[in-house]
């Protein structure tokens, strides 16, 4: 909330700006050093780069000594341009073309094959190019589903990865492919509770422990245990800090966290989502009977997910006046509607909040991940300006989108307008 103000008194917040994200680089820090002092020094942290692609996010997150997640080829060019190295790179998408993973193998980016018929794929590329690869076999755990389905990724059939199941074909994978050398494990992201999460990796674990035994004490080298740590987006929440996920590991799988084995994380949404507010003037106020709403700027663009699925993806608000203090005084229940032109177009239903008049700010908070990164062009509204806030000081991370931005971007090259 302070920040918001700040932004506003040092003209970073103006006038003609109708919304605003914030991003508290402080306590982005904050939170990937309590991921670092939780694992052991020797683990990879690479970061989703879908939860949050801004190239300045990314390269501060590549100057904290993180790697990178990338699941398709421009978050591949995203990172290389942020500055990650391409050994500090895993790649995870689960529709890889031959060009794809070329490029990754020229460059040494880690590849996490997500079916057989990908492991073969690599196994051509390699011969032709003379390239050892660096991989490793995604497998889905089959441990169960978590509380939002569409975000759950470990039941007994999914998109991802090759079924725990399919033992016979894993192992055969492993004997086949001597350069094979990690395994993946992902069980979800939000809604996912952290005794299935280690239910998940413990899974896998065993998993390795079997293909050690029947092809060779060392065989697998590295493993992945992928992201799901949550983050709090009700005053209730209460989610497992990094710290709480390693030592139910322990307990689980403790030879996870002994010897050289090479550990990579997977995390985005734990690591960003806290530390970004969303600000929006208040355009209009409309009432009728029974129902009270404000109409801001940033809906379905920002909030996708928010907007089609509010019981799964709800979002704290606050009620600021123009100059970015808190408004105080009687709460009431409001509709917070978005600017697009459909009718679920509500980042939050029922907020209670004070009276709101037309000029106020709805602060929305916790945004920092898999809201701008899943913006949509729906009725071509322009991107709002992204600030950074450390120490004090701003600076802009992404300027506000113009009309001709817009255009250009359906256009698809690069033309006057």
């Amino acid at each position: 909330m302070d920040h918001v103000r700040q932004a506003l008194e040092a003209g970073f917040f103006r006038e003609t700006d109708t919304a605003i994200l914030l991003y508290d680089l402080d306590r982005l820090e904050a939170n990937v050093a309590r991921l670092v002092r939780a694992f052991p020094e020797r683990s990879l942290h690479a970061f989703a780069v879908k939860a949050c692609p801004l190239p300045p996010i990314l390269s501060f997150l590549a100057g904290l000594g993180l790697g990178a997640e990338a699941a398709s080829l421009p978050e591949i060019h995203l990172a290389l341009t942020a500055g990650f190295p391409p050994a500090r790179i895993v790649f995870d998408s689960p529709a890889k073309t031959g060009e794809e993973l070329r490029l990754a193998l020229e460059l040494g980016i880690y590849i996490n094959a997500d079916n057989l018929a990908e492991l073969g794929r690599i196994a051509a590329l390699a011969a032709a190019t003379g390239v050892t690869p660096r991989a490793g076999l995604r497998v889905n755990p089959q441990a169960g589903v978590g509380g939002i389905k569409a975000t759950s990724v470990a039941g007994r059939y999914s998109k991802f990865g090759v079924p725990l199941e399919q033992r016979a074909l894993i192992l055969d994978a492993f004997a086949r492919y001597p350069w094979l050398g990690g395994l993946h494990v992902h069980v979800g992201s939000q809604g996912c509770p952290l005794d299935l999460l280690v239910a998940g990796v413990g899974a896998v674990f065993d998993l390795r422990r079997t293909i050690d035994r029947e092809l060779g004490l060392g065989r697998i080298t590295t493993f992945d245990l992928g992201g799901g740590l949550p983050a709090g987006y009700r005053d209730s929440d209460v989610p497992p800090t990094p710290a709480a996920y390693v030592a139910a590991l322990t307990q689980r799988c403790p030879g996870l966290f002994t010897g050289d084995l090479a550990l990579v994380t997977e995390f985005g949404r734990m690591v960003a989502a806290p530390c970004a507010v969303a600000a929006s003037r208040v355009e209009y106020v409309k009432r009728q009977k029974g129902h009270r709403t404000a109409v801001i700027h940033l809906g379905a663009d920002l909030f996708v997910r928010e907007c089609y699925n509010p019981k799964s993806w709800p979002h704290r608000s606050l009620l600021l006046d123009p100059t970015g203090r808190e408004k105080t005084g009687r709460a009431g229940i409001w509709h917070l509607a978005g600017p697009l032109c459909f009718s679920g177009d509500f980042p939050i239903r029922q907020a209670r909040l004070p009276d709101i008049e037309p000029g106020d700010i709805v602060l929305v908070r916790d945004v920092g991940a898999y809201t701008l990164s899943m913006w949509s062009r729906y009725n071509s509204r322009q991107m709002p300006r992204i600030l950074g806030v450390r120490q004090g000081r701003f600076a802009v991370l992404r300027e506000r989108e113009e009309p001709q931005d817009v255009v250009r971007f359906w256009l698809g090259r690069e033309e006057s307008v």
